[in-house]
């Protein structure tokens, strides 16, 4: 009966760690910038590579699929910064 109960908490730890993902866990609040795709004319967003890589070893796919879903995965852009750019260019 304590193997069950051991086997169901481990399962249950597994599950939970499955459902979320690292950069999505790690990286704080997700911002507009990393929510909305890039306008014409303003820069491609850029990758947490650090969280790209321990997605890839601890969470496998899913985790990858939860933080480009969530934008968690993408690196914050300060509004200043990314519409001085977008001004720059036209």
């Amino acid at each position: 009966m304590k193997m069950k109960k051991i086997m169901l908490l481990l399962c249950t730890i597994v599950l939970l760690l499955e459902m979320s993902s690292c950069a999505t866990i790690v990286g704080g609040q997700v911002t507009d910038s990393q929510r909305r795709k890039p306008l014409p004319g303003e820069q491609a967003r850029q990758i947490k590579v650090g969280a790209l890589v321990a997605d890839a070893l601890f969470f496998g796919g899913l985790g990858i699929l939860i933080d480009f879903a969530t934008g968690a995965i993408y690196k914050p852009v300060e509004k200043s910064t990314s519409s001085n750019n977008y001004m720059r260019q036209q």
